[in-house]
Formats: structure tokens, C-alpha cells, sequence
């Protein structure tokens, strides 16, 4: 099976500009190609893990990825799926930012001489004269076509910046310079991408007399259609001080029965072969497809032995609720105890596991807590120190969350 068969079958292609012209490159030639991140964030997240499972499949297939980090473009900020417009961030945020995203990329893709190649589109976009931009590129876009386009529909209602309103022009640009400095001719990306994608296909067959291609990839999304890679905490993020592998082995363990097969196909390298047998099973048969799965992307993203202590953890907790060095833990001062005592809602708020304390009321009442074996029906429920035989207490919230309160 090619690379590009391989892609199909996964269910990772959404759109591609000719389907044909992109099959032929791929089975035929060493293609150059790439995928742009914009670092708004010190960490990437979920939804970029896609891509570089994807940008990593077709390096072992012999091709050349180019990793685009978005120092200039994160000037700007990227409007697609946005309905407010982005924070505006300092440009030493964002280079600080650029180098985790650099740092956590060598993981998955070989950037030794020849076999990969990074590098920040602040170089080429912030030197830029603003005339000559307008003049050289500008002039080859029309403003009718691009408010059609879906990355900016959402933003109409409330509306646009102008500085906005440049990202697209900016991002088709990327593959301009790109075409030209590396011979890249196709770009990838999501599908939230497709506009910005096609537009900078059309600008190098304008400019440059030549033809690139493009191609997105299915969203990360569950069988209801939300955005996949969300928890109670915010984002699960691919940096293990901001999401611990245990709670990363759990997001994945966790994952609906309806999403498992396609997560499996989308983010891992099990061959299709395996899992066609897996999509056989139901019911509690899949729970250990969920656990190869949490196992098998835990692995490639935070190496064996963490993704061993995470699934034994897992294992434990699950079995009996028992202590575990591998549980994502919350250190408590003794000032957090008013007049010695404080409220299990107030505890759970502290230990993030609840976004509010009406979702913390609802928890409590709906039975979903126990804390140290014992379930908490009050929601008037306090906590002194006693209740926290060695300094630690173990919180379990619902069936599948566990976590430690350890005292300081």
C-alpha cells in the first residue's frame, strides 16, 4: 500500500486541490512539502498532533517535510474558526513559544541534514515593505472571492479587522517564498485550512507560471462532532508540565467507544490490518482497544517508560482506587483551611477538576464523588486535616478521574 493509499484508507484526507496530480507526486517523486504552526501557545496541543503524525508518515515514505513555525504570521493571528479576534502576543512571547514548538517537533520528525527542514516565517514576512507586498501580491487577490471563503464567515457577524484580513494573504505568500527557496509544491494542513490553502496554490500559478497543490486532513473531532483534545482544564496539551502523561494516557483511555477505531486509524501507526479486527469488538471488549490506543499515542509522544508508568498507574487506580507516584496530584496549603476546615466543593475547584462550583453541586449530588473510598452526597460537605491520613487524600470524580491532594 502507498503513502497515499495509506491515507485514504485511515480516513486522514478531507480535500486535496487534484486528486490525481497529488497521487502521481506522491507515489513518483520525493515531494517537498509542509505545514505551517503558528505559536500561540507554549506548548502544541492534540489538534497539531495530527499533523505531525501525518508530516512523520509521509517522511518515512521518502519525502521532505518543511516545518513552518508562524513568527510572522502569529503577528497577525489566524481568524479561521475564531469568532473574537486572537490575543495579540509580544514578539519575544512568540519566539519563546517558536522554540518550545521547535523543541517538541525533533520527537517526531528527523530533522538531520537532507531529511527535514525548519524554519520561522518571521525571516522572510517581518522584513517585508508594505507597498511592495501590496504590489507583488496584494494585486492578485480579490477581496470579493476572499469574504466567501469559510475562515472569515464567522467573523463577519461580529466583525473583521483589517490585520485580520491580511493572514490569508500572508499564509498564501509562506508558499510562495517556499516554492521558491525549498522547490515546495504542496501544502498541508486542517481542513479549518482549505481556504488559505487553495489561495496559496493560485498565488505561485500566478506569479511563478507554476503548479502546487494542496491537501487537508480531517479534523480531530468526536462522533458528535466536537473538537476533540478539550477537558475540563482547557486543551490537552503535548507538553508534559502542562498535561502529565498520566492525565494524557487517561484523555485517551477515555475516549467514547464510537471515536476509538477512528482515533486509532487517525493517530497511530497500528497497521490496518490489526485494526479491522478491532472494529469487531463492542461493548466492554473495547476496553482494551482504548488502552492500546492511550498507550500507543502516550509512547510516541512521551517515549516508552512514561507511557508504561502511566497505563501501570491506570491499572491500579482502576483496580482498587490505590495510591500512585503517577497520579496528577494538587498541593493544598494550610491556609487554603478556614477556621481548619475547607469545603469539598471548594477542593475540587482548587484541584481543577470542576470549572465551577454549580458543576461541582451537580457532581456531589448526582453521587459522582468519593473521596478516599467514601462518597460525598452533602454538598455542604468539609474536609479537616484528620481527613488526610499521611498528608494526601485520593479524590475519584465520576468512573474514570482520579486524583491526590497532597498537604504541604
Amino acid at each position: 500500500m502507498t503513502v497515499f493509499e495509506e491515507l485514504k484508507a485511515r480516513g486522514l484526507i478531507a480535500q486535496m486541490t487534484d486528486e490525481e496530480a497529488i497521487r502521481k507526486m506522491l507515489e513518483t517523486e520525493k515531494v517537498t512539502f509542509y505545514i505551517g504552526f503558528d505559536p500561540t501557545a507554549d506548548s502544541l496541543h492534540v489538534g497539531h498532533f495530527l499533523q505531525l503524525v501525518v508530516m512523520e508518515r509521509l517522511q518515512k515514505a521518502g519525502h521532505r517535510p518543511i516545518a513552518v513555525l508562524g513568527g510572522g504570521t502569529t503577528m497577525i493571528g489566524d481568524p479561521t474558526g475564531k469568532t473574537d479576534m486572537r490575543k495579540m502576543l509580544t514578539k519575544e512571547d512568540i519566539a519563546a513559544n517558536a522554540a518550545k514548538f521547535r523543541s517538541q517537533m525533533q520527537r517526531f520528525i528527523d530533522f538531520s541534514e537532507g531529511q527535514a527542514i525548519m524554519v520561522n516565517n518571521a525571516e522572510w514576512i517581518l522584513p517585508l515593505n508594505y507597498i511592495d507586498f501590496l504590489r507583488e501580491i496584494g494585486v492578485h487577490f480579490s477581496v470579493n472571492r476572499m469574504l466567501t471563503a469559510e475562515c472569515f464567515k464567522a467573523r463577519l457577524e461580529k466583525g473583521l479587522t483589517f490585520i485580520e484580513f491580511n493572514y490569508m494573504l500572508l499564509q498564501s505568500y509562506d508558499f510562495l517564498h517556499l516554492n521558491r527557496a525549498y522547490g515546495c509544491s504542496l501544502q498541508l494542513g486542517g481542513d479549518d485550512q482549505w481556504s488559505n490553502i487553495i489561495n496559496g496554490a493560485d498565488l505561485i500559478r500566478r506569479v511563478n507560471g507554476k503548479k502546487a497543490e494542496g491537501m487537508t486532513f480531517t479534523l480531530l473531532t468526536t462522533s458528535e462532532g466536537k473538537k476533540m483534545g478539550k477537558t475540563e482544564k482547557g486543551a490537552v496539551w503535548l507538553d508534559a508540565e502542562k498535561t502529565s502523561p498520566y492525565e494524557f494516557y487517561q484523555y485517551w483511555r477515555n475516549v467514547q467507544d464510537n471515536d476509538v477505531i477512528k482515533c486509532m486509524k487517525l493517530l497511530t501507526f497500528v497497521p490496518l490490518e490489526e485494526i479491522k479486527e478491532f472494529e469487531k469488538l463492542e461493548g466492554s471488549a473495547l476496553n482494551s482497544v482504548k488502552e492500546r490506543l492511550a498507550y500507543e499515542i502516550t509512547k510516541m509522544v512521551h517515549g516508552d517508560k512514561e507511557a508504561i508508568c502511566a497505563q501501570n498507574a491506570a491499572k491500579a487506580m482502576f483496580g482498587n482506587g490505590m495510591d500512585s507516584e503517577d497520579m496528577p496530584q494538587t498541593e493544598i496549603p494550610s491556609g487554603d483551611f478556614a477556621n481548619g476546615e475547607i469545603s469539598a466543593i471548594d477542593l475540587l475547584i482548587k484541584c481543577s477538576l470542576v470549572p465551577s462550583k454549580g458543576e461541582a453541586r451537580r457532581l456531589i449530588e448526582q453521587g459522582g464523588l468519593l473521596i478516599n473510598n467514601e462518597k460525598i452526597t452533602n454538598v455542604m460537605h468539609t474536609l479537616n486535616p484528620a481527613d488526610f491520613p499521611d498528608g494526601k487524600a485520593i479524590i475519584k470524580k465520576g468512573k474514570k478521574t482520579f486524583h491526590k491532594v497532597v498537604l504541604k
